[in-house]
């Protein structure tokens, strides 16, 4: 379906074209949401260096060649060039039940679908997910969905730190508890991790044994990779009840990691130096990107083979490009790594491009976030200094929830609203819980830092997630009471400011989704979500619903309904649950 957006794009690309000619044809008319009209067109603005006009003068003309007499009340101009759309209610209504009718919700498909591969979450074997695991995590899923929705093919890939020398150790270790492992399940895999390095630092026998069952492991020992895998499965185990528990869409069968693309490594460094672009320097091989300099204006390499022989992260990370390039078919990659990574990925993107796999129209991109604070300011710690495990802060915040949905269950019980039952409680805290974290991490500009405050995540009011699960809930519950009634939502017409001003809101859910989808940023979907829910409120203040005439009160109920879809789809492609009873 069209969005009011879309149509009205089309009206004005005729008029651009009629007025200055086919040059101008797929130009950006500008449209936005204004304060001084339904719809605001910088064009005449935006175009003056095309145009040559005074910014005046091309709105006249454009005004003049604009056929919406069937769409706008009036158009006018204002300030230096602006172009202020009043709606009919008459359009407005029509899109909007249009739009209440199409099960993707006004959401259109790519004109050109992608093929994208989405590199999230990334922990490394034998170490449990921590807060640092968190924002790659929850930003990368928010993304393979909202890219999905759109119409594109989405790969996910988790690169797990899978292989190395650490490993030789890891084995060992795991080999002196002996059967206990297998009953215990590894237990803490911080621990067994630290009791590993720890016995590696203080014990020279230890370390013998491990370094050469490293060099066992890498020479494809049987015995020895059993073991590796009972680790990287143990692991595995770990990550997918906190996936599970966070709703990640991510699967097992999604793990690309270091071992996968251990048998391309020489082959990556026999291509690039065949090319000529890969270089002897100090015993290393290297690839040197143009345009890089270290402190001394010194080029920086990417080291693809150590002087020892070994390979390091860039030969992986060239290994796995190309593979998302070649084999995958990927015309988009997206990295979600945190900000400190920006030099070293785009070393690998322009050896990629120096080596024939990275070229249009195939991109790659670096989805740079910031860091996870504690009130103090400084990283997110456990009172005893430790990384905060994401399993114990998903517990953390259950056992807050938990306090929350069930004081807001006594009040509404209170003043005899419905309320969600005692036996649904904890599922209602698990939702908001998980709202509430991934909602306080999206809300913010993703390349910067923001700080973690469960007070301020679980307020009900404000832009939070909780709050905007109450208004879903709210949308829910005027819904329920209408079908107990024998009420049933009808044919949208548009009288009231408010509900004028509702309907253009949910007219925007499309071109918001493909914002996100282009921008990559998951702000902008907060931002309207709360904007949405905040015009909701207004509606509901000032509109009757039940108590209205028969024909308002099935309009009405037609705009709760869709009001209702678009909440729970739009926070679905954030990964937060929309309860209907809360």
């Amino acid at each position: 379906m069209a969005s009011i957006v879309d149509i009205l794009a089309q009206r004005f690309e005729r008029a651009l074209v009629t007025v200055y000619g086919p040059e101008l044809k797929g130009a950006d008319p500008m449209l936005r949401r204004s304060d001084h009209a339904d719809f605001q067109s910088n064009a005449p603005l935006s175009l003056k260096k095309r145009t040559g006009d005074n910014p005046r003068d091309a709105a006249a003309k454009i005004i003049a060649a604009l056929d919406v007499a069937d769409l706008c009340e009036r158009v006018e101009m204002s300030g230096p060039g602006f172009l202020n759309l009043h709606l009919k209610g008459s359009f407005i209504a029509e899109t909007t039940a249009v739009q209440a009718s199409d099960e993707r919700l006004g959401i259109a498909l790519a004109s050109t679908p992608e093929t994208v591969v989405v590199d999230y979450s990334s922990p490394n074997i034998a170490k449990e997910l921590h807060a640092g695991h968190l924002r790659s995590t929850i930003i990368g899923d928010a993304l393979a969905r909202v890219l999905e929705q759109v119409g594109n093919k989405v790969i996910r890939q988790n690169h797990l730190g899978d292989w190395g020398t650490p490993f030789g150790m890891l084995i060992e270790h795991y080999l002196d508890l002996g059967e206990q492992v297998g009953d215990t399940a590894i237990g803490d895999l911080n621990e067994f991790y630290r009791a590993a390095r720890a016995k590696f630092d203080t014990a020279p026998a230890f370390a013998e044994r491990a370094r050469k069952r490293v060099v066992l492991l890498q020479g494809g020992d049987e015995a020895t990779l059993q073991f590796w895998k009972r680790l990287v499965d143990e692991s595995k185990r770990s990550f997918r009840a906190v996936y599970d528990k966070l709703g990640i869409t991510m699967k097992d069968s999604d793990a690309a990691g270091e071992s996968f693309f251990n048998p391309r490594l020489e082959g990556i460094v026999k291509e690039l130096t065949d090319k000529g672009l890969a270089v002897e320097s100090e015993g290393a091989i290297c690839v040197f990107p143009p345009g890089f300099k270290g402190k001394e204006g010194n080029p920086v390499p990417l080291i693809i083979r150590k002087q020892d022989g070994g390979y390091g992260y860039a030969t992986t990370d060239l290994a796995a490009i190309k593979y998302r390039l070649l084999e995958l078919g990927a015309t988009r990659i997206l990295y979600v790594v945190g900000a400190p990574q920006a030099q070293h990925l785009t070393m690998i993107y322009k050896a990629a491009e120096m080596a024939g796999w990275l070229k249009p129209p195939a991109r790659a991109q670096h989805v740079a976030f910031g860091s996870v604070l504690g009130e103090d300011g400084k990283m997110l710690k456990s009172r005893a200094g430790d990384s905060v495990t994401l399993m114990e802060l998903l517990d953390e915040g259950e056992e807050r929830a938990l306090a929350v949905v069930r004081e807001k269950a006594s009040e509404r019980a209170s003043a005899g609203e419905e309320a969600v039952a005692e036996g649904d409680l904890q599922s209602v805290a698990h939702a908001v819980a998980i709202s509430a974290i991934k909602y306080a991490d999206f809300s913010a500009d993703r390349v910067k830092d923001y700080v973690f405050s469960w007070s301020r995540m679980l307020a009900t009011i404000g832009n939070t997630g909780p709050y905007l699960q109450y208004a879903h809930a709210r949308t829910r519950s005027i819904l329920r009471k209408a079908e107990a009634a024998g009420y049933t939502p009808g044919t949208i017409t548009i009288t009231a400011p408010e509900e004028k001003a509702l309907a253009l809101a949910l007219g925007s859910f499309g071109a918001v989704v493909h914002d996100v989808a282009a921008s990559l940023e998951p702000h902008r979907m907060c931002t309207y979500l709360y904007e949405l829910a905040s015009t909701f409120s207004s509606f509901w203040n000032a509109c009757p619903v039940l108590k209205a005439e028969p024909a308002e009160r099935a309009s009405r109920l037609a705009l709760v309904e869709l009001t209702a879809k678009v909440l729970e789809r739009a926070l679905g492609l954030l990964g937060i649950e929309a309860p209907a009873r809360m």
